[in-house]
């Protein structure tokens, strides 16, 4: 047999919905499969054309990427799925017009945004420059986010829509301090880094916000069927991710990565050379934003 059998193989395996993905839905999660893959690969080939210690942002960028390939393979196979009862039945058989019926929830696609969205924050944020305690309670925003999107599309009764609230909430924690906060700090930096972090900031939050929207309209409001869920998250992930991937390096062409505080050792540079000490000889290596506070209380000196 021909063509795209993953529907057929993988059918029952995590619970069979009414209302699910269909070989045209498989398709496409295919296709977006093999286009993050591709990203992946072209992002860790770029990173060659760089120092180890200018590489942070390849590999970031990469990860974003290969996480997702791996979540959208999954997708087209039918797997990492549930069927969950929709809350709302509706009179188009497509989207769970059947009393009773159930929709088939992809708890991989929240796994792939646990663990891409705090790697495109930290892309975002490193490039401002922001303090790590900025970034990492950000990052925590983010990941209440994501949770409370997976109990919400995992909800039965009308209860999901507290949980999209608490999740609307954190998002605009992130969105403020991703479009104010890390702003003035990308500004401090010079011309080259405020523009990338304008650039890549503004496009990640104006598609963060649609979010909400394919999550009111599928898992939440069971409004579109399975497969324009498919096409909508696509859509939306394709150009949060590789799109984004491509225009943060591209941005970041000429950025020296200690300009944004990140100060990286390769093991083949030598200790002290173009580096300013302290009589102790002793630097934290990566201050962003902070220093290790600490001051000999009797200058040292030598005598020989």
């Amino acid at each position: 047999m021909g063509g795209n059998q993953a529907l057929d193989v993988n059918n029952g395996i995590g619970g069979t919905a009414l209302e699910q993905i269909t070989n045209h839905g498989s398709d496409w999660y295919w296709a977006v499969t093999a286009v993050m893959f591709t990203a992946t690969l072209a992002f860790i080939g770029l990173s060659f054309t760089k120092p180890r210690s200018h590489r942070i942002f390849h590999y970031i960028t990469a990860a974003i990427t290969l996480v997702a390939s791996i979540a959208y393979f999954s997708m087209g196979s039918n797997l990492g799925q549930v069927p969950i009862q929709a809350e709302f039945i509706r009179s188009n058989p497509r989207v769970g017009g059947i009393p009773g019926g159930t929709r088939e929830i992809f708890y991989v696609r929240y796994i792939d945004w646990f663990i891409t969205t705090p790697l495109l924050l930290l892309d975002l944020l490193l490039t401002a420059g922001l303090p790590w305690p900025t970034i990492l309670y950000t990052i925590l925003m983010d990941e209440i986010m994501v949770v409370t999107g997976l109990v919400g599309a995992l909800t039965r009764s009308s209860y999901k829509w507290g949980y999209f609230t608490f999740g609307m909430v954190a998002f605009l924690f992130v969105a403020w301090n991703v479009t104010w906060v890390a702003r003035k700090h990308a500004q401090a930096l010079g011309p080259d880094v405020s523009r990338t972090f304008v650039i890549c900031g503004v496009w990640t939050i104006s598609l963060w916000f649609l979010y909400p929207i394919a999550w009111g309209l599928c898992e939440g409001g069971n409004v579109i069927s399975p497969d324009s869920e498919a096409i909508f998250y696509g859509i939306l992930d394709l150009l949060a991710k590789p799109v984004f991937g491509a225009l943060l390096l591209w941005g970041h062409r000429n950025i020296d990565p200690a300009t944004l505080g990140l100060h990286i050792r390769d093991y083949d540079d030598v200790p002290g050379v173009g580096e300013k000490h302290h009589s102790n000889g002793v630097t934290n290596g990566h201050t962003n934003g902070a220093t290790n506070g600490v001051t000999p209380a009797v200058p040292i000196t030598q005598t020989v």
